[in-house]
This record gives C-alpha cells, sequence and structure tokens, in this order.
C-alpha cells in the first residue's frame, strides 16, 4: 500500500516547490534617503572599537560620546574582549525626540539647573574657604554646608514644568494646568453679565433649532417641523445607513423608526418637581437684592444661572470659529475684557493662585490657532506681560503643540473643535503656510443637528431649546452618551 504523500512532496515532484536561492530581488543599488532624522540623530556608544561594513575597512577609530551617523546602513561594533554584534539602522538612528536634550525647552532648563547647581557649589567652597580662614573647624562646617544640600537637592528635583502655566483658548472650552499636570483643567469660555433679557429671550424668543409654524402659529407635523430638505435628507441617510449596517453582517429592525416614533408619541413627558429630583441641577445662588448681585460670573457658575434670574444675565462668548466673536461684541476693547477676565479667574480658582503678585514667578504658555491674527497676539502677550505680570510668554501654534505633544516630526493634524474644524500639515518643526484650513463648522453643528433628528422622531421635551442654557447643558450630555460612530453600538 502506497503511504499518502504530504503536500510538500507534491509541490517538489510538479516542480511548483519555493525555493530560496538568497538572492535579492533586484539588482539595482538601494539608496537610503537622507532625511531630518539623518542629520540630526545621534548616538551614545561609549568604549568601542568599530570596524565599517566594508571591504578593506580602513584603520579602527574609536567613537565618541556625540559623533553622529549619516548615511550608516549597519555597523560592527566589538567590545573590549567581546564577540560582534552588528547595529541597524533602525537602533542607532530611530530616536529622533525620543530625548530630552533635543528638546530645546527641556534643555534650558537642564542647562538651568546645571547652572544653579555649580553656583551652589561655588557658594560652599567660598563658605569653606572663609570658615578655614576664620579658624573655624572644618567638621563644624562640614556639618552646617549638609544642612542646606536637602534644600538643594530638593530645588533641584523640582517636577518639570511645575512653574509653567499652559492655557489654551477655544470658541467653547478653555483649557489650562500646569506643564507638570497629567491632564488640564477645563472651563466653559463664556462670562455673564448683567443685561436687560437673557439670549433666550432675545429675537421674539425664537428656538434653535428653528421650526417652521403655520400661519396662525401652531406647529406643522413632525415630519414637516424642519422643512422638506432636511427630510429628504434624513430618510436618504437612514436608507444608507442600513444598507452599510446590513453588509457589515449587522442586525437591523426594518421598522425601527416607526418603533421609536410611535414610543416617544405614548410618552409623555413628565414634570418632576425639585424637592423630587435625584438629578436636580445645582443652579448659580443670586442675592435677594438685585442690586447686591454681582458684576458678572464665569466659567461653570454662568452656565448655571437660572433664566428668570433677577437681574436678568446675558451669555457672552468672546472666541467664535475660533477667533474674535465680532457678532457679539460692539468694539474689540469689549471683547479683550471679557475674554482676559476669564482666563484671569480661571487661572484663579483652578489653579489656586489666587495673588496676582505671585505670577511673576511663573512661565506662560497661549495655545493659538494655525491662522491667527498678529495684532491679538501682540494685545494677549502685552497683556501677559503688563497686567498678569508672568516672568515669560511664548506662544505656539495648535498644530505644533500636538505634533510635539505626540513626537512626530512630520505629521498631518485635523482639530474638530466645537465650532471650527482646522487642518494643518507639519514638517520639521513648522507649519506649512498653504496647508492651513479653517472649515466653519465642528461639534456644536454636530449638537443642533441631534436635536433636530430627536425631535423628527417625536422626542418627548418638544420645547427643548438650545438658547436656554439648561438645555444646551441636556443636549451636550445626551450627545456624549448617545451619539457614536461605531456601528457595534
Amino acid at each position: 500500500m502506497v503511504g499518502k504523500k504530504s503536500g510538500r512532496a507534491l509541490l517538489r515532484e510538479e516542480g511548483l516547490q519555493r525555493t530560496d536561492n538568497n538572492l535579492d530581488l533586484t539588482t539595482w543599488p538601494q539608496v537610503d534617503m537622507i532625511n531630518q532624522k539623518n542629520y540630526y540623530t545621534s548616538v551614545t556608544l561609549p568604549d568601542l572599537l568599530i570596524v565599517p561594513r566594508i571591504p578593506n575597512p580602513p584603520q579602527r577609530c574609536r567613537l565618541g560620546p556625540f559623533t553622529s551617523f549619516f548615511r550608516t546602513r549597519s555597523i560592527t561594533v566589538r567590545w573590549h574582549g567581546a564577540a560582534e554584534r552588528r547595529v541597524g539602522q533602525e537602533e542607532a538612528l530611530q530616536d529622533f525626540l525620543k530625548r530630552d536634550d533635543q528638546i530645546l525647552a527641556l534643555r534650558l532648563q537642564n542647562e538651568e539647573n546645571r547652572n544653579r547647581m555649580t553656583k551652589a557649589a561655588r557658594d560652599r567652597d567660598r563658605a569653606l574657604a572663609q570658615s578655614g580662614q576664620n579658624g573655624l573647624l572644618v567638621t563644624d562646617v562640614d556639618m552646617e554646608m549638609d544642612d542646606d544640600v536637602p534644600a538643594e537637592d530638593e530645588a533641584s528635583s523640582e517636577a518639570a514644568g511645575s512653574k509653567v502655566i499652559v492655557i489654551h483658548p477655544g470658541s467653547q472650552n478653555l483649557r489650562l494646568g500646569l506643564a507638570s499636570d497629567a491632564l488640564p483643567k477645563t472651563v466653559p469660555m463664556v462670562i455673564a453679565r448683567k443685561w436687560q433679557e437673557s439670549e433666550s429671550e432675545e429675537d421674539g424668543s425664537e428656538p434653535r433649532p428653528k421650526r417652521l409654524k403655520l400661519d396662525d402659529g401652531i406647529p406643522v407635523e413632525q415630519e414637516k417641523l424642519f422643512g422638506e430638505e432636511f427630510a429628504s435628507h434624513y430618510f436618504a441617510l437612514s436608507s444608507e445607513l442600513k444598507v452599510h449596517m446590513r453588509n457589515n453582517k449587522r442586525r437591523v429592525l426594518p421598522n425601527q423608526r416607526e418603533l421609536c416614533v410611535n414610543y416617544n408619541k405614548r410618552t409623555p413627558p413628565d414634570t418632576i418637581s425639585e424637592h423630587n429630583d435625584p438629578l436636580r441641577i445645582d443652579w448659580t445662588e443670586l442675592p435677594p437684592s438685585p442690586k447686591d448681585a454681582p458684576a458678572f460670573f464665569t466659567g461653570q457658575a454662568a452656565l448655571r444661572i437660572p433664566e428668570k434670574s433677577r437681574p436678568r444675565y446675558k451669555l457672552f462668548w468672546p472666541l467664535r470659529y475660533g477667533g474674535l466673536n465680532e457678532r457679539d461684541y460692539a468694539s474689540r476693547n469689549l471683547f479683550y475684557q471679557d475674554y482676559f477676565l476669564i482666563i484671569e479667574e480661571a487661572i484663579k480658582n483652578q489653579l489656586g493662585l489666587t495673588r496676582k503678585k505671585d505670577w511673576g514667578q511663573y512661565d506662560c504658555v497661549i495655545v493659538i490657532p494655525d491662522l491667527y491674527e498678529r495684532t491679538v497676539v501682540a494685545t494677549i502677550l502685552h497683556t501677559m506681560l503688563r497686567d498678569f505680570g508672568f516672568n515669560r510668554v511664548c506662544f505656539i501654534q495648535e498644530s505644533l503643540a500636538a505634533t510635539f505633544g505626540a513626537g512626530y516630526s512630520i505629521s498631518c493634524i485635523v482639530d474638530v473643535g466645537a465650532q471650527k474644524t482646522s487642518i494643518c500639515c507639519v514638517e520639521e518643526g513648522m507649519c506649512v503656510e498653504n496647508s492651513r484650513v479653517n472649515l466653519k463648522y465642528g461639534g456644536a453643528d454636530v449638537t443642533e443637528t441631534f436635536v433636530k433628528t430627536l425631535l423628527f422622531d417625536s422626542f418627548p421635551y418638544a420645547d427643548i431649546n438650545l438658547k436656554r442654557r439648561h438645555d444646551l447643558l441636556l443636549a451636550e450630555e445626551l450627545k456624549s452618551k448617545f451619539c457614536t460612530l461605531n456601528e457595534a453600538d
């Protein structure tokens, strides 16, 4: 009985077996590209003997601690009395922006610490010399100086960035914190000032999103609430989503929208009294007398002011689409006043720096948009140095800060914000000028579209109005909980 042949034996008999003759794929010489990594990368290999991998190698040379490799594909490293090992290009060259001495800010900080330690050592030597001339015992001086050593070591071991405040203003949120913090503090970039009427009472109390009404003021049907164009887009996107999910083997109910609409129509909204509401909002408390009310509120406290408060407060957002909010401010002086007031209150409340005279000990890094106005940056610099009293001020563009934080030398940054989406290409620490794009839509448009779809499907809370503060917070919470791009969810 003939045994069954293996697949490899059959392939060998038929001449189809794959063989490896250890030949290169091509005889064309492979030339390595000279990029940024080749120029600015160094490797430290102390006490090594290097022999280049070329025929008839030259005389051996000792490699210093700061030798740079430019176009070396591979080298043979011989330790004293040890076997050979190969150091490839990936191991020797790909450490760009992986060390602290390759970053200017950290290098300057290390030099400053080194100079401080050198000065402290000289002061100790000078004190020892003077004490020897005065006839004091050396042991006593050593004991006195040893008492000062822990304090100096503690100062030198201070966390890097603990004296640097990073400020990143946005259209909706202000993020700030110390450079040594793991995560920044997030504060709404808004200020509430005393006004004749709130923002929800302006323009004839027209809600947002805007609904269509009949001539007698009666709302139209749900499917015609936002016009025929929105309805056509809604049904087209819904059908495309069903087809896409079926192609990806996802379960789709055939009448899922009808089930949702019927359930919403059968479920009327319930009004819960405030003392029985476990999720009630902690409103900002106002004094009984309107004359004693503060002139302004900033941050989260501004969003918690009741709509029918006495006196009325109106919300002002200094930034719009990543730039100046020219629609709500009549002059730039009013804009700068609110802009710096929000930042000042955030530094005092979030960072605990309540006294301005202590701000001179801190440096400030301000993250600005990729497309910025020179006059605005100059005004911010002047105010930060003169009024805020910071020691030093630095500006960095958003895309450039993102690449430094991620450790990339070349990248394309897409920043989706609340009101704008910016795109910028970064190469070798510079923003490519012609690649900067600012699109006027972002997360706020997603929130408004999400609310439109809810109302289109007979959302029980039909009076939702994004101009009202508590409704805006509710819509943002629902979006963060239920909106997703994952088909499995």
